[in-house]
This record gives structure tokens, sequence and C-alpha cells, in this order.
């Protein structure tokens, strides 16, 4: 991997257990080149102050300093990219800490079968690339993501459907996919429309237990409902459907309704959910009928579902660098000229309702 610069890991967690597997999953990642631990918050900051890292990897419930109290003090002194170790019990905690400058979340590794510390082995070093990718720290320079296994495509879930098709039914749908960055770039975009918006499917790539709780908070704050999807949820105006984490979300349609279908699988382009999933779904089913929203994040998840629904006849919008914490999804998508349109997350919103009240 050319111009990849080396990534120094510094893991603080109580658990002895945690690091010890952090520090084996991490040390294969080709790019770390080092992964230093610490049990507590004072340890770490000694650490830190011989060697300074690129990722820190944050557990919340420690002794002496729990981990919301060191971000704290971190971003107010020392900005660096931080990913919150998250239990299941800890997800309302771990979801303030990315409201106070965490990049991205991720479940405490369990011993478990083969699958899943392959799976949670992807995941963490893809996670710990976007986070030293990402503009928390001064460097932007982007980080392919690193070849850890087989990276699948959406065939795997949901074949697409080449035959054209008379898709149109006149009931708009709004697809989103997101990933680093993405809970506040989300919270932006749904805390700017109106309540009358068509219905608005999102996957945003998160662990399980988590979606739960996001969608919960952005629904205390935006006009549109928002909720974790369910499986056979009807699609309908004003409603913001999430999928769980770690688990796929498919779009479907019975006549003029569209509903969701909810699916366990692998990784699609190393995710699940999966944004490229979620895309050709809507190309297959919805066609000219969906306008399509890919933000912030790492690697190229949704660049391929966007040319599909491109394809199909679907408007394409990409977040653009400036606002991006990574900019990763929307430049693959643009690549692929798969986009129709690039804006700051600022003026999604606006663009998107502007763009229905004037076909409606």
């Amino acid at each position: 991997m050319r111009n990849a610069k080396p990534i120094t890991v510094l893991v603080i967690d109580d658990s002895a257990l945690v690091r010890q597997v952090m520090g084996s999953i991490l040390s294969e990642c080709p790019l770390v080149k080092e992964v230093i631990t610490a049990s507590n918050p004072y340890i770490a900051v000694k650490k830190m102050q011989k060697k300074l890292p690129n990722v820190i990897i944050l557990d919340i419930e420690m002794p002496q300093m729990d981990g919301i109290t060191f971000l704290t003090k971190l971003m107010k002194y020392k900005p660096l990219p931080v990913i919150i170790c998250s239990g299941a019990t800890n997800k309302d905690t771990a979801l303030m800490a990315l409201d106070k400058g965490a990049v991205d979340i991720i479940e405490k590794p369990k011993v478990g079968t083969k699958t899943f510390l392959e799976e949670s082995k992807t995941l963490l070093c893809d996670m710990v690339l976007a986070a030293a990718a990402s503009r928390v720290k001064k460097a932007k320079t982007l980080l392919k993501p690193i070849r850890v296994e087989e990276k699948l495509t959406a065939d795997v879930i949901v074949k697409r459907i080449k035959k054209k098709i008379s898709l149109k039914s006149g009931k708009k749908i709004i697809v989103v996919g997101a990933s680093t960055g993405g809970t506040e770039a989300l919270r932006v975009f749904l805390e700017a429309l109106p309540e009358d918006v068509p219905g608005i499917l999102v996957v945003q790539h998160m662990p399980a237990h988590f979606t739960y709780m996001f969608a919960q908070r952005l629904d205390s704050i935006c006009r549109v409902g928002v909720r974790e999807a369910r499986d056979g949820d009807v699609v309908s105006g004003g409603t913001v459907l999430i999928a769980p984490g770690n688990r796929h979300m498919l779009l479907n349609r019975r006549g003029k309704e569209y509903f969701v279908e909810i699916k366990d699988g692998p990784l699609v382009s190393r995710h699940r959910p999966s944004v490229d999933v979620l895309f050709r779904s809507a190309a297959n089913c919805a066609g000219a009928d969906a306008i399509a929203i890919i933000m912030t994040g790492m690697g190229d998840d949704g660049a391929r579902g966007m040319l599909e629904l491109k394809q199909a006849g679907a408007y394409c919008i990409a977040q653009d660098e400036a606002t991006s914490v990574v900019y990763g999804m929307p430049k693959e998508a643009a690549k692929l000229g798969a986009v129709d349109i690039i804006l700051p997350l600022h003026k999604i919103a606006s663009h998107v309702v502007n763009m229905i009240s004037s076909q409606g």
C-alpha cells in the first residue's frame, strides 16, 4: 500500500483480556506498526507523553477516571481520533461519546467462533484506518481499506435485476448510506427535514445493540419519526427506518407499497449492514422513484450500489469532501460516475426537499 503511514494504536481498557485480544487482532493489521496498552487513563497519559498514538481505542467504564471524562479532556487539550470500545450495556453512553468527538464505536471483543473473530479483525482494522484518516487529526491523507479477507459484493444477499421494467409508482423513497462521521451527518440531515418527506431508509455502519438507541436519540430531536427497522416494516412518509446493527436491510415492494426485509448474511463490502445491499435492493424495486444519498465514510461501500441506482433512473447525491469526516465512500461513488450532484452536508436536506416539491 503506497503512501500509507504506519499507525500506532493506544488501547485503554481496565480488562487485561480485552487489551490482549485487541493487541492480538491489531498486530495482524498490516499498517498497524505498534500497539500500546494502558489499564486506565492516568497510565495512558504517561505513555502518551513518551509517544503520541495515531488512534486511541477507549473503554467507557474504568476505575479512577471513566472514558467519557478522559475523552472530554483529550478533545479539549489534544484532539486525537478515538474509537469507543463499548459493551451492549453502555450503548447510550457510547453514543454520547460520539457527540463529544469520538469517531466510531466498536463492541468489546468476545471469544467466539472463528467467523466472529475473523469479522472482528476485518471491522477493527478498517475502523482503525478510518480513524487515522479522519479529520480530527491534521493529516488528511486517505488510506484505502486493507485486504484482511475477500470483499464480498451485494450478490451474496440480493441478486441484481438487469431487465428493464417499469418501476414508476409516483411514490418517492429516499435511501441513505453513511459510515465514519455518519452519526453527526445524519443528525444534521434528518433534523433539517420537514414532517411530510417521503419514507427514508438509512444504513449507518454501527454495531448491534447501538442502532436502537441511536434511532431513539434522533427521534427525540427530529420532526420526522425515526426508529430501528423491523422485518416487514412498511415504508411510510415522514418516517426514517435505520438498519439494525449487524443485520442487512433491503427494500422490497408489493404493488405500490414499499416494505423492508431484515436479513442475516456475510459481510458485504466488508460491512453488515451494507449500503451496497440497501442500494441494490432500491435499484431493483424503486428505480427512478428513489433518491439516494451517500455520506461520509471510509472505503467504498455503497459506491457500486449507487451506480446501479443511477443506471435505474434514481437521483444520486454525494456529500462533499470539505464536510466529510472521511471522504471515502462519496469519493468512490463519484469516481464511478454514480453521482448526479455533490453537496456540502448542510445543503443536502434543502436540495432534496426542493427537488421533491418541484416534482410533486
